[in-house]
């Protein structure tokens, strides 16, 4: 699924975010990726959504380098991915409804497939009857959880989230982190940058830690096929 080998990336300032991080996140695994900040956990997920590029070395996505992409195939590997972050960044003069469509509406999905798509993802994430609500009238949870159905409506292979419980408490980050397990355990790959370690040793799941742009700590391999849906 995704394969770093050797990847560094050094911005035009010369701060240098990643330095030779190599690891890889097999198909339908879970893992959360940890450090201080300015680690390099968000220039990682940056680099496997193909916002950044590397400097030097090999970033893979199902075997496709994504070094060399072009920028007109950009948008069709994306269609494979959700992308979650810490400001949900919801249009707040849209219903719930339209912010989830959004994405099957670019994409040119028919109406009777959009409006099933969409509520089917609300469900999933337990707003389906705030679909006419405006996102400014839902809590900071309830926010972040359009956030989540919006990514995942268009049925991705791979979710990515970027400090998705950071503005949230203890109680409403569990259950956030919950609907992402629910996800692996249907065969999505979730990667997940967070700083909440308590949680992530509760939920007993792979990490990847960064310090300085290093990789410090890869236990992947330690949870095989039959260890990745650990307790949560």
């Amino acid at each position: 699924m995704i394969e770093f080998h050797n990847v560094t990336k050094r911005y035009e300032s010369g701060f240098q975010a990643l330095s030779n991080v190599s690891l890889q996140l097999n198909d339908g695994q879970m893992a959360f990726i940890t450090g201080h900040s300015g680690a390099g956990k968000s220039t990682l997920l940056k680099i496997i959504a193909m916002i950044e590029k590397p400097t030097r070395g090999q970033a893979l996505l199902n075997r496709i380098n994504l070094n060399n992409l072009s920028r007109q195939r950009i948008p069709f590997l994306r269609r494979n991915i959700g992308i979650i972050f810490q400001d949900h960044q919801l249009p707040f003069d849209r219903p719930v409804f339209e912010n989830v469509a959004l994405p099957l509406q670019i994409q040119g999905y028919r109406p009777q497939e959009i409006a099933k798509r969409t509520r089917a993802a609300l469900d999933k994430v337990g707003l389906l009857q705030k679909e006419k609500s405006l996102p400014i009238t839902l809590s900071g949870g309830e926010q972040q959880r359009v956030g989540i159905a919006r990514a995942v409506v268009h049925k991705p292979m791979l979710l990515l989230a970027d400090e998705p419980t950071g503005n949230l408490d203890p109680m409403l980050s569990r259950e956030i982190m919950q609907i992402f397990i629910d996800f692996n355990q249907v065969g999505v790959t979730v990667l997940v940058a967070s700083h909440d370690l308590r949680l992530i040793e509760e939920l007993d799941k792979p990490r990847l830690t960064l310090n300085a742009g290093k990789l410090i700590l890869n236990d992947l391999d330690q949870y095989d096929s039959g260890d990745q849906y650990g307790s949560s």
